[in-house]
Order: C-alpha cells, then sequence, then structure tokens
C-alpha cells in the first residue's frame, strides 16, 4: 500500500536560493541512485519562499531519507524556514500525466 505525504513550507528570503539548491541535489542523488519505491516532486511556488514536496512511498523502505543528499537538505533546515513546515498524509484521489496513482 502506498503512503503520500506533503510538506508545505516557507524559506526565509535569503534562503531560498539555497534550499533550492540542496532540494535539486536530492534529485540529482535520487536520479544517480535510482531508488525503488518513490516517487518524489518539489514545487517552489510563485511567491519565490513557499516550497511543497510529494512523495509517494510504496513500501516500508523509505529511499528519500535513506539518500545523503536528502540528509544535507535536512540538516539546518531548520534556520532556512520562516516557520514550521506543515507535514500531512494525503491520500490520491486520481491524477492525470502526473505519476502518483
Amino acid at each position: 500500500m502506498s503512503k503520500t505525504v506533503l510538506v508545505r513550507y516557507q524559506t526565509r528570503a535569503e534562503t531560498a536560493e539555497e534550499n533550492q539548491r540542496l532540494v535539486e541535489e536530492v534529485f540529482d542523488q535520487l536520479a544517480s541512485d535510482g531508488p525503488d519505491g518513490l516517487r518524489y516532486a518539489t514545487f517552489r511556488l510563485a511567491d519565490g519562499v513557499t516550497f511543497l514536496h510529494v512523495a509517494v512511498f510504496d513500501g516500508a523502505e523509505d529511499a528519500l531519507s535513506d539518500s545523503a543528499a536528502f540528509q544535507r537538505f535536512q540538516n539546518g533546515i531548520g534556520d532556512r524556514l520562516a516557520g514550521p513546515p506543515q507535514v500531512s498524509e494525503a491520500t490520491v484521489i486520481g491524477s492525470y500525466g502526473f505519476p502518483l496513482t
């Protein structure tokens, strides 16, 4: 059974670019490692400081947290954020052209 997690947060204006760079490093490592059982997307919203992460885990293994680049991304994240992140689980009802189901 799949588990879908959404994380939304705002960075401080001066740390938004660093945050994006760290996120891009996560995607570089995931592309290199090609872990199974993970679908993951990150969006930077139009305000330039809000980020939305969508992760779908197909199984018990958490390839995202196991990633060294993701661990670097999480290290010091509190210093980059303007407030606490909002984390919630979600149920995919449907998608079109978006590989979640």
